[in-house]
């Protein structure tokens, strides 16, 4: 029978299973040769030129061992510095890159028993740094190529160079500022200590024009009068300072500044700002309905999506339920003091706060808000539901 053309069934048929990689122990690394399966093999050992390198091989069987180890070697850093360059990878990683070469030399051939004994070899040599984690073991590769040497020294020599111009320039700027100061006197500032004579006395500021004239009538004014009439005037100025300071007090307790309006009213504005829909995602909420039946009565679940502004996606805390409920079969949810809350209605709507306290009598509580603007005030008097407990 001659031999199978090149496009009959049977040869395409070898050619399909001779493709990508086949079992490593029907490999002759001596022939390089891969047999399919056990009798190929077998039938390959039993062949004149697989028992020819044999012969061949024992006469000098290290050479052949160093010749393999070497190619082995030479192939697998050429693609560790090729695909990954000098990053920490894991050995593991870059075997198998190299081995899906279907002409790659085996590990069996060579002088390493293991993967883990050639990255211990390579650590050992210095041609790369290899670590031990929980993971396995990581390499790095050590590129000792004259150019890239010379790159790195460039970059170093630029650094260093750019740091001395740099110290130049200070040394300049500290010269030019010491030739500055030199024939001036530098006059050093004299400290004295604040005291006080006597501790009752109160401190005050006259900023007034006339000062110096006022004080010089008083002083004229007193030469000229005798004691009973100074005692009477002492007593009269202190009566219409009394007054003076009474009617300023009230005054400035009933004045405000137009900041203060303004923030009282935008205040009032937030207050009153409502909307008919206050479902939001990610607020626990209770359901009080009694058409779902007793299962879901009373029953807590979360928010996970609003639709049309008035229906909730709710999923239940307890059974994982997911119902579609509309916000008039739910109820908002008050946690205990301290726990997050989110505000769902008002002024203050979309903002998450912490609860600081409750009011049974007025079904209100107070909030500290801690989003937004106005992170950090706290609000009092609302409602029940306009806040819910966050999930």
């Amino acid at each position: 029978m001659g031999k199978s053309d090149f496009l009959s069934p049977k040869a395409i048929a070898n050619r399909i299973k001779s493709k990508g990689l086949q079992k490593l122990r029907w490999y002759c690394q001596m022939c390089q040769k891969q047999c399919r399966d056990e009798n190929g093999f077998k039938c390959h050992c039993m062949s004149e030129s697989h028992q020819r390198q044999l012969l061949l091989a024992s006469e000098n069987p290290q050479q052949f061992m160093d010749y393999f180890s070497e190619e082995f070697r030479n192939d697998f850093l050429e693609l560790l510095r090729r695909r990954f360059g000098t990053k920490r990878v894991h050995n593991n990683i870059v075997y198998n890159e190299y081995i899906s070469h279907r002409e790659h030399i085996h590990m069996n051939a060579t002088q390493w028993e293991t993967l883990t004994d050639f990255t211990k070899w390579l650590g050992r040599e210095g041609l790369c740094k290899v670590d031990e984690t929980p993971k396995g073991w990581y390499i790095q590769y050590i590129d000792r190529d004259p150019e890239t040497i010379r790159r790195q020294l460039e970059l170093e020599k630029k650094k260093k160079q750019d740091l001395d111009d740099e110290e130049k320039t200070a040394k300049f700027i500290e010269e030019q500022v010491r030739r500055g100061l030199e024939g001036k006197e530098q006059e050093t500032p004299i400290f004295t200590e604040l005291s006080r004579e006597n501790d009752e006395e109160k401190v005050t500021f006259n900023l007034n024009k006339g000062a110096g004239s006022s004080a010089g009538a008083t002083t004229s004014k007193s030469s000229s009068l005798g004691p009973s009439a100074l005692k009477m005037l002492g007593s009269a100025a202190s009566g219409k300072r009394k007054e003076s300071q009474s009617s300023a007090q009230p005054a400035k307790k009933k004045k405000k500044s137009a900041l203060d309006e303004i923030m009282e009213i935008e205040e009032e504005k937030k207050r009153t700002a409502r909307t008919d829909s206050w479902l939001q995602p990610g607020i626990i909420v209770k359901i009080i309905t009694k058409k779902l039946g007793e299962k879901y009565h009373k029953r807590k679940g979360v928010v996970k999506e609003v639709i049309d502004r008035y229906t909730a996606v709710v999923k239940m805390t307890d059974s994982g339920d997911r119902l579609k409920l509309d916000q008039t079969h739910l109820e908002t949810v008050i946690p205990a003091p301290g726990k997050r809350v989110l505000v769902l209605n008002g002024g203050y709507r979309g903002n998450e706060g912490t609860l600081e306290s409750i009011n049974e009598k007025a079904f209100s509580a107070t909030i500290v808000i801690e989003t937004g603007p106005l992170k950090g005030r706290r609000v009092e008097g609302i409602q029940y539901e306009d806040i819910s407990k966050l999930a």
